[in-house]
């Protein structure tokens, strides 16, 4: 931990305004930003996804669910793992108490995994999670979408995301580590758990016609977690090391 400075209240009313300062920017900065994400042209949806939702077989565009709107979380879990990626769970922790009021701006928020229904319906039970959470088990969503990769992008090492490319396959000697820690929180090899990746789409339902307006990956999904906004401004800041999030029914009590 870096060395904590101390003072007295006028000084830390001094620095706290010239903090303002850059806070004021980092707003205005923010509101600049969100106005060029909705100025991104709309592309239209040519394919036919489909999905398995608790109402039943679904289109993209039943997603929606009578709204205009729809925000999909790419939620990390893969056919093979025996539960959802703890980080992953992080976030949607909050998704439950925020679709009513998504909905009351015309706005759908769903999350979408590769897993069979059947084990994203169980892991909601656990979870105790209400909100929208669709299966894309079978479909070209996830790596149309960018966040499910091929083995063949595996192997050369070019793991198309968050609009270039990765290596994440373990350094030399590390595989066995990056394994058992893959296998501690979803139950497979490393290369399984690696080949679903985090991120956020939006789209738009105009006179019938789906349409893809915005993707996020990586960092970009830092302001969906409401945990990080807490911690930024908290005395230690997110202070991450080791697994710092889990499922929230893996703590231990506090």
């Amino acid at each position: 931990m870096t060395s904590q400075k101390f003072g007295t209240r006028e000084e830390w009313l001094a620095a706290r305004l010239e903090l303002l300062k850059a806070e004021k920017e980092l707003t205005r900065r923010s509101d600049e930003v969100a106005r060029q994400r909705q100025e991104l042209p709309w592309v239209r949806i040519g394919k036919d996804y489909q999905f398995g939702t608790d109402e039943g077989p679904a289109s993209l565009a039943d997603l929606f669910r009578g709204r205009s709107q729809l925000l999909v979380y790419h939620f990390m879990f893969g056919p093979d793992y025996t539960a959802g990626c703890p980080s992953c769970s992080a976030i949607a922790d909050g998704f439950s108490g925020s679709v009513v009021h998504l909905a009351s701006h015309d706005v759908t928020l769903t999350a979408v995994s590769r897993a069979p229904l059947a084990k994203i319906q169980a892991y909601k039970q656990r979870m105790g999670w209400s909100f929208p959470f669709a299966s894309s088990y079978g479909s070209d969503f996830n790596s149309d979408f960018g966040v499910a990769h091929t083995r063949q992008e595996w192997a050369a090492g070019a793991v198309a995301y968050n609009y270039g490319e990765e290596d994440l396959r373990p350094a030399a000697g590390e595989q066995d580590s990056y394994d058992a820690f893959s296998q501690s929180i979803v139950g497979t090899d490393w290369e399984t758990y690696r080949r679903e990746g985090p991120g956020m789409s939006a789209f738009a339902l105009q006179d019938g016609v789906v349409y893809h307006t915005y993707s996020a990956y990586s960092r970009g999904l830092d302001g969906l977690w409401g945990m990080y906004q807490w911690l930024d401004r908290a005395p230690l800041g997110r202070n991450e090391s080791g697994m710092w999030w889990r499922r929230h029914d893996e703590y231990d009590s506090q």
